[in-house]
């Protein structure tokens, strides 16, 4: 009994010994049962288990004989077991938290070695994707440069190819971001093997990336002569649309200052106004209607718009020009009148003296010219009321077509006198018509002759004839009653087929024929 209970004794302070080892700071130990105070010397020091001493001597254990034995032994097991589980935790902790205590404990330094790997395999295909994305980018505005100005074959052909070279980069990129997405770097349980995958297939991702972009640089180089005659054409649409908002600006100032003097200027508002369409287009830009297309209706534009304004600042001054023609072309209606009451005396008098076919085409003249100065008198009333109204188109239209009445009738009523002078003249010496006549024909005939042995027949042939018409019509103011109109005609002819003569020689002369 007494040696269980030394037994029991025994392993209570083992326990006690062994439960004591990770306390604080040492302190007296404690009794090791109900016999009395535990021997100083033989007490074991902290971090020592029990029964031994403090000298590294083996305490005496007491012989243990038949079943107390037994139980002793498995009770002192049971105690190392207690003090060596603390002494393996110490040595492992370290180790398991020195990684921040999200890695595994054991193989972690090659996981990690493959798990870095791949990290810098993903960076660098993130920066070819990257670089990709925004050469293809800046090469989509070089195209839409080109399509918004050329629309030649080439042009076409090379939009065609960069939608092909875009399938080709949605392709790689689309292998790219699912090996993006294959596999979670940061995951704890990443093991070797699978961050060894995920770097072999970002690598390949990257080298597609990088393939597709040298193809996509070397397209973008082919581009250039194309891409240069491109941006030339659009370097000269800004300075064209900014002329022609310009020009509009300009022209609507000038009809601002005309309204402000008190004159209208309807038409040019109307014609002002049709240019908003156009304006709203060149806002909209080359890109939505073509280069060529907007360059043109920028030019078209200031052109107009240059017109209205000028027209404007000229509208004053137009007003008062047509005041001043209509007071004028009244005032020659006027003395038309009465010049057209004068032929009627003159056409009495050719009758009188001459014959019939030297007066027979004037002979409506009197009532031609009352007609036409009716007439202009109506259209100069109608000019006026355009003017009152500030249609000033009108206006200059219907003056113009009463000056051209007028002018008719003049030389209508002019012709009249004329032929009575003409006709007194010839009547009175008809010699100083026909040596003018004869002069003129020597003077080219001496022309055609000038460095010749023979003249040209094709000169002398003309001038033959008119020597030979002139005699006729010399002949014709023999008799009782000569028709001097006739003779004066027949001069008249003579004279312009010689005139032509002479302009031919000097012509061929001159080119050195």
């Amino acid at each position: 009994m007494s040696t269980a209970g030394e037994h029991r004794t025994d392993g209570r302070d083992g326990s006690r010994a062994g439960g004591r080892l990770p306390a604080g700071p040492a302190g007296p130990a404690s009794p090791t049962g109900p016999t009395g105070p535990a021997d100083p010397a033989g007490a074991a020091p902290r971090g020592l288990p029990g029964g031994v001493r403090a000298t590294g001597a083996p305490r005496p254990a007491p012989r243990r004989t038949g079943a107390g034995a037994g139980a002793g032994a498995g009770a002192a097991r049971d105690a190392l077991a207690l003090i060596a589980a603390p002494l393996v935790a110490a040595l492992l902790l370290p180790a398991a938290f020195a990684g921040g205590g999200t890695r595994r404990w054991f193989g972690g330094g090659r996981a990690e070695g493959q798990r870095a790997q791949a990290q810098a395999a993903k960076d660098a295909a993130a920066a070819a994707f990257y670089e990709l994305d925004t050469a293809q980018r800046d090469l989509r505005i070089s195209i839409e440069t080109i399509a918004a100005v050329d629309d030649s074959p080439a042009a076409q052909r090379a939009i065609s190819d960069f939608e092909a070279l875009g399938g080709r980069i949605d392709e790689v990129s689309h292998r790219y971001i699912e090996a993006v997405d294959a596999q979670d770097l940061d995951r704890v349980d990443l093991d070797a093997s699978t961050a060894s995958r995920a770097r072999v297939d970002l690598t390949a991702a990257k080298d597609e990336l990088k393939r597709v972009k040298r193809e996509l640089d070397g397209f973008g180089e082919s581009l250039g002569p194309l891409l240069g005659k491109a941006e030339t054409q659009l370097a000269r649409i800004a300075p064209a649309v900014e002329r022609a908002r310009q020009a509009l600006r300009g022209a609507g100032g000038a009809l601002d200052a005309v309204r402000a003097s008190g004159l209208t200027a309807d038409d040019l508002a109307a014609r002002l106004a049709a240019l908003a369409p156009e304006l709203t287009k060149l806002n909209e830009g080359a890109g939505q209607h073509g280069a060529t297309e907007t360059l043109e209706r920028a030019e078209r534009v200031a052109r107009e718009a240059e017109a209205v304004r000028s027209q404007a600042e000229r509208l004053p001054e137009r007003a008062a020009e047509i005041d001043h023609r209509l007071v004028s072309l009244r005032t020659r209606a006027q003395a038309l009148t009465t010049r057209a009451g004068q032929v009627r005396p003159v056409l009495s008098e050719l009758r009188r003296r001459f014959t019939a076919a030297c007066w027979q085409d004037l002979q409506q003249v009197p009532e031609q010219a009352d007609e036409a100065v009716r007439q202009a008198e109506l259209k100069l009333a109608e000019a006026q009321a355009a003017r009152d109204a500030q249609r000033w188109p009108d206006a200059t239209s219907l003056l113009s077509t009463v000056r051209s009445l007028l002018n008719a009738t003049d030389e209508a009523v002019s012709a009249a006198g004329d032929r009575l002078q003409r006709l007194n003249a010839v009547q009175k010496d008809p010699q100083q018509e026909i040596e003018r006549t004869r002069f003129a024909i020597r003077d080219a005939q001496r022309l055609a002759m000038a460095g010749r042995n023979s003249p040209d027949p094709r000169h002398a042939r003309p001038l033959d004839d008119s020597v030979a018409r002139l005699n006729r019509a010399v002949a014709t103011l023999e008799g009782r009653h000569p028709d001097y109109w006739h003779f004066l005609t027949e001069t008249e002819a003579v004279r312009g087929t010689v005139a032509a003569v002479v302009a031919r020689i000097r012509e061929e002369r001159g080119a050195g024929h």
